[in-house]
């Protein structure tokens, strides 16, 4: 029996449709069997004959029935594959998640209130009502004037040798780092140790096999990247993540000949963080040390220098392989927006994105004096910082404080959220520095900075 009802808020002939569909998926009509007609059904359910057809044809658009010339509808066979799937299973209540720490020391996040909104959005706006075309699918590489700017930004500021043409935007260095990757199938990677664990995914992830090599003093030391086998290289000498090292030019010069002796080497040089410098002047890439078809591809993104959520990032290509790029990724669309690419080329070519990034490298320079001194006096002269000549975290290191795992929880117990050094060792932890975090202090308001001085200074008094 059947029985619909007006007042469900739901329209008559999806009732009816509903109801002979589950009888047609549970075998109650069995497959062949005609359902009756539709001035029949209309009658005895008191219904319009429009709307029992209206549940047929549902019912035949989805291949439950069929409709035979002069004849009506059947049931059509399924075969039990049209059957209702069980309901899903409800997973075992998770336990509730830790409170959030107050205060956010991590090497992930950045300070929302720096964003330049105002002229961000006077932008995104002109561009909404002004450029229709941008809704338009754009070039695979990115467009062509912002590619432009970001080429004269990065021979200005970071000696990259490139033309526009080298340039390849995409919606950050993961997806570029997999572009990358299939490019270089067949290749085995060199990644530093310690250092960023998810570019060694992406590649893995990706098919390309990454042996560790241990960092020293200067960065990626040469002898364990000869001895490692790889073919590829990636690392960060700018600001080596997360200790900070910059590598001095003589050690980038052993990597570059290392590349130049044998065809098909060549270096991934993420310059992270290399826009926030306190002291001197940033070493010129290894890009531009290589020269624009060297054995270099050079990545960087704008997630410090504007916001993590806008997805922007770019790799410059030598030649050699800008051609092979072109050739498999052909038929690819650019992975960012054409808005969100209009709106950075426009703050660039206007200098905004200079003038930004001027008052983010000296505000940040304050509040990591600010930070710095506030720890040097609560804990006074066992503290040792490293790495504050640049990026946007150092290195703590504070001896008999009880370890590196005790001055994190101790500080999770202040609700103060910071990571131990080792952390970021992929292998070959025992050679971690002892008693040392690290601790981003891009999020840190200024007017917290002496509470968290403080509350450290709770955490780590007991040792």
């Amino acid at each position: 029996m059947i029985e619909l009802d007006p007042r469900a808020g739901k329209p008559l002939y999806e009732q009816l449709y509903e109801a002979l569909a589950n009888e047609i998926r549970t075998e109650q009509r069995p497959a062949g069997t005609p359902l009756p007609g539709r001035r029949t059904m209309a009658g005895e359910l008191g219904v319009s004959v429009n709307t029992v057809d209206a549940a047929y044809q549902m019912l035949a658009a989805e291949g439950l029935a069929r409709a035979r010339p002069r004849s009506g509808f059947y049931v059509q066979e399924t075969g039990g594959m049209l059957r209702p799937a069980p309901p899903p299973t409800p997973e075992p209540a998770a336990a509730p998640a830790a409170p959030a720490a107050r205060y956010d020391l991590s090497t992930g996040s950045i300070d929302t209130a720096l964003f330049p909104a105002r002229s961000w959005g006077r932008i995104q706006r002109e561009l909404l009502y002004q450029a229709p075309e941008l809704l338009q699918r754009g070039e695979a590489q990115g467009d062509a004037d912002l590619r432009t700017q970001i080429a004269a930004y990065l021979a200005a500021y970071r000696g990259v040798a490139c033309t526009p043409d080298q340039v390849v935007v995409g919606a950050g260095i993961e997806y570029l780092l997999g572009c990358l990757a299939h490019l270089f199938q067949g290749a085995v990677a060199a990644v530093e140790n310690p250092g960023y664990a998810r570019s060694r995914m992406v590649l893995e992830n990706n098919g390309i096999p990454c042996r560790l090599v241990n960092i020293d003093a200067q960065g990626l030391p040469p002898a364990g990247l000869a001895a490692s086998g790889a073919g590829l290289c990636y690392l960060t000498p700018s600001h080596h993540f997360p200790t900070g090292v910059t590598m001095p030019a003589p050690r980038r010069a052993q990597l570059l000949a290392w590349a130049a002796e044998a065809e098909g080497r060549y270096i991934l040089e993420d310059d992270y963080d290399s826009e926030f410098r306190f002291t001197t002047r940033p070493l010129p890439s290894l890009q531009g040390m290589a020269g624009p078809d060297g054995p270099v591809v050079y990545l960087t993104t704008f997630s410090k220098s504007l916001a993590p959520g806008i997805r922007i990032a770019c790799m410059v290509l030598p030649r050699p392989l800008l051609a092979r790029y072109r050739r498999d990724f052909a038929l690819y669309s650019n992975t960012v927006s054409r808005f969100e690419q209009q709106t950075l080329c426009r703050f660039m070519a206007g200098g905004t994105f200079t003038r930004h990034i001027n008052r983010m490298r000296l505000t940040y320079k304050r509040r990591m004096e600010s930070f710095a001194a506030a720890l040097r006096r609560e804990l006074g002269p066992r503290l040792s910082l490293g790495g504050t000549h640049s990026g946007l975290h150092f290195l703590l290191t504070l001896p008999g404080a009880g370890g590196e795992a005790a001055m994190v929880q101790a500080a999770a117990a202040e609700s103060v959220h910071l990571r131990g050094l080792s952390d970021y060792y992929m292998a070959h932890r025992d050679a971690c520095p002892p008693d040392t975090v690290v601790a981003g202090y891009a999020a840190l308001r200024s007017e917290d900075i002496p509470a968290v001085a403080r509350a450290l200074g709770r955490a780590w008094a007991a040792h």
